[in-house]
């Protein structure tokens, strides 16, 4: 199974993978990112777009390899990637579908001041850093507003905890208890944040 963690920037999609990962029996986060930024590093100035999705190759390697994986990896494949643009979607976890592939998609939402809060924590108070993803938060609330067919968890007033444990019943997933210390949950999710930290 595919599990496509959706969101707008600063959602918390990646910390929330990565806690999964930790909780299911057997689990690989897959980040659509990497590819974007594999092409801007091995791509000409004049082939790069501001946003990277706008590559019909991004597109299409994800797809491909998301379909390849989950044809060959047993357990689930996790993908935190914000995608608020119908097209993209469809071209991406619209195909996996028809292609038979098992998807469970569900969306992260939190209101505009939650979110800002959270990207700037992610930027450790250094909002400018996130001007991409500030701008987007509109745009994205919008496509997801107009999804009511899609899973919405509202993670405004909810922990870590608490979201992993609302994705896992809704996907089907049954959840290893979770014997870490509050102190190792924290490093654990700063080191993933810190990781996550770009340019």
């Amino acid at each position: 199974m595919i599990l496509w963690l959706n969101g707008s920037f600063g959602a918390g999609k990646t910390t929330v993978a990565h806690e999964l990962q930790k909780r299911l029996e057997k689990a690989f986060v897959y980040d659509p990112e990497n590819i974007g930024y594999f092409l801007r590093k091995n791509a000409p100035e004049e082939c790069r777009t501001p946003d990277f999705q706008d590559v019909p190759l991004w597109r299409d390697f994800n797809y491909e390899t998301l379909k390849w994986i989950a044809g060959t990896y047993p357990g689930v494949i996790i993908a935190p990637m914000t995608l608020n643009r119908g097209q993209y979607f469809d071209e991406i976890i619209g195909r996996l579908k028809k292609d038979g592939v098992p998807v469970c998609h569900v969306i992260l939402w939190a209101g505009r001041e939650t979110l800002l809060k959270r990207l700037k924590k992610r930027s450790l108070g250094r909002l400018p850093r996130e001007e991409f993803a500030v701008q987007a938060i509109e745009k994205s609330l919008d496509f997801f507003a107009a999804r009511p067919e899609e899973e919405k968890i509202v993670t405004d007033d909810l922990t870590v905890d608490q979201v992993v444990e609302a994705v896992a019943k809704h996907c089907g997933l049954p959840l290893k208890e979770d014997r870490r210390t509050r102190l190792r949950k924290s490093l654990d999710r700063g080191k993933v944040l810190l990781e996550h930290i770009r340019g």
